[in-house]
C-alpha cells in the first residue's frame, strides 16, 4: 500500500503526462496542415526537391516539436511541484490527527485536536474530539466505579472480619443474630459480584436467556410483591396495577423480574417517606408495556439518557437514612436492565418533568400473540 502523499504526486504527474501527450499529438498533427493552409504552400506547391516552402515547413515542425517537448517537461515539473505541495498540505493535518489519535489510544484524552481547515477533515477532527471526550468521561466513571466498588467491598469485609475476630476471641457469641448479620454482609458482596458479572455479559452480548411463554402480569406482580417490605421500611406507598387482560410474552422471567426489581428498587430509593411508587402492566400499540412511576426526586433532562450509561450515577441523589451510598447501587443496574430489554427485542426508556417532580420508566416488550379477551 503506497503513501497518500506519493499517490497524490503521481496522480498529478499522470494528469500532466496525459495532458501533455494529448497536446503534443494534437499540435503535431494539426499545426503543419494549418500552417500550410494559412500560407497557401501545400506539399505540391514547389515541385522538384525541397523548395523554400518545404524548408520553412520543416523548420516550423521542428520548432513546434522542440517547444512541445520543453512545454511537456515544464508541465511535468510544475505538476510535480504543485503535487508535492498539495500532498504536504493534505497529509500534514492527517499526520497531526494521527498523532492525536495515538495519544488518545495511550490514554491522553485531553490532547489538543488540530483543526485542519478543510470541510471534510474538520468533520473528522470533530469526530475525533467527540470520541476523546466520550472516552475521557467513560474512563472517569470507570475510575470512580472502581473506587466505589472497592469501598463497597471494604465495608462488608471489615464487618465480617470484625465479627469473625470477635467470635474467635470469645467477645461475640455465635448466635443466630450475629450469624444473620454476617449473612447480610455476605449477600452484599454476592450482589455486587453478580452486578459486575451481569454487566460484563451484557456488554459482550453474552446474556443467557431461558425464554418461555409467560403472562407479563404475573412476572411483574411477583417482582413488585417481593419489594413490599422495602417499601414499608421506606414509608412509601407501593402499588401494582396489572389489569384484566392477559399479556402473553416469550421472555426469561428471571431476567424481566431483575429489570422490574431494579426499576422499582431505584424508585423506592428516590422517593421520600410518604411518597408513592406505582407499577402498571398494559397493552399499547401491539406491545406489552410496563411502567414504573414515582413521585420522587426526578431526573434532569440532561440525565434522562445518560442514566443508562455504564458507571454513570446522578450526582446529588438523596441518601436514605442508614444507607452508606447515595443510591445504594454501583451505577450499572440501569445499563444491565436496558441490555436485558434489548436482548428480548424490547426497549427501556425514562421520562421526567424535571428534578423534584418524579420519574417514569417504561419497559416495552413484543407480544407473543394477540391477547385473549
Amino acid at each position: 500500500m503506497t503513501r497518500l502523499d506519493l499517490r497524490l504526486v503521481v496522480s498529478h504527474l499522470l494528469v500532466a503526462v496525459v495532458g501533455g501527450a494529448t497536446t503534443y499529438l494534437l499540435v503535431r498533427g494539426l499545426a503543419p496542415n494549418l500552417f500550410e493552409q494559412q500560407t497557401h504552400m501545400g506539399a505540391g506547391g514547389m515541385p522538384g526537391g525541397m523548395g523554400p516552402g518545404q524548408t520553412l515547413r520543416a523548420q516550423f515542425i521542428s520548432a513546434v516539436n522542440s517547444a512541445l517537448v520543453i512545454g511537456v517537461l515544464a508541465g511535468l515539473l510544475t505538476a510535480g511541484v504543485f503535487g508535492a505541495i498539495a500532498a504536504y498540505r493534505l497529509t500534514r493535518p492527517l499526520d497531526a490527527l494521527g498523532a492525536a489519535t495515538r495519544a488518545i489510544a495511550r490514554g491522553h484524552y485531553a490532547v489538543e485536536i488540530p483543526q485542519p481547515g478543510t470541510l471534510e477533515l474538520d468533520a473528522l477532527a470533530d469526530d475525533v474530539r467527540v470520541l476523546a471526550g466520550t472516552l475521557r468521561e467513560t474512563e472517569t466513571r470507570r475510575t470512580r466505579l472502581l473506587g466505589e466498588v472497592a469501598h463497597e467491598m471494604r465495608t462488608p469485609l471489615t464487618v465480617l472480619d470484625g465479627y469473625l475476630e470477635g467470635m474467635i476471641d470469645g467477645v461475640l457469641p455465635t448466635d443466630p443474630e450475629t450469624l444473620a448479620q454476617m449473612t447480610a454482609e455476605t449477600r452484599r458482596l454476592r450482589r455486587l459480584a453478580e452486578d459486575l458479572s451481569s454487566l460484563s455479559r451484557a456488554e459482550e452480548g453474552r446474556l443467557e436467556l431461558s425464554r418461555q411463554l409467560a403472562d407479563l402480569r404475573d412476572v411483574v406482580t411477583s417482582a413488585v410483591v417481593r419489594l413490599g417490605t422495602q417499601a414499608e421500611d421506606s414509608a412509601v406507598d407501593l402499588t401494582v396495577t396489572a389489569g384484566d387482560r392477559t399479556v402473553p410474552v416469550t421472555v426469561d422471567p428471571d431476567r424481566i423480574a431483575q429489570v422490574v426489581t431494579n426499576l422499582v428498587g431505584n424508585a423506592l430509593r428516590a422517593t421520600s417517606p410518604g411518597g408513592r411508587v406505582s407499577v402498571a402492566v398494559d397493552l399499547a400499540g401491539g406491545r406489552a408495556v410496563t411502567t414504573v412511576h414515582d413521585t420522587g426526586e426526578g431526573i434532569a433532562a440532561a440525565d434522562l439518557e445518560r442514566i443508562f450509561e455504564r458507571f454513570y450515577r446522578v450526582s446529588g441523589r438523596r441518601r436514605p437514612p442508614g444507607q452508606r451510598t447515595s443510591d445504594g447501587g454501583s451505577g450499572i443496574g440501569l445499563t444491565i436492565s436496558r441490555r436485558i430489554a434489548e436482548a428480548h427485542g424490547g426497549t427501556l426508556t425514562a421520562t421526567s418533568p424535571g428534578p423534584g417532580q418524579g420519574a417514569t420508566f417504561t419497559l416495552t416488550l413484543p407480544l407473543t400473540s394477540a391477547p385473549a379477551g
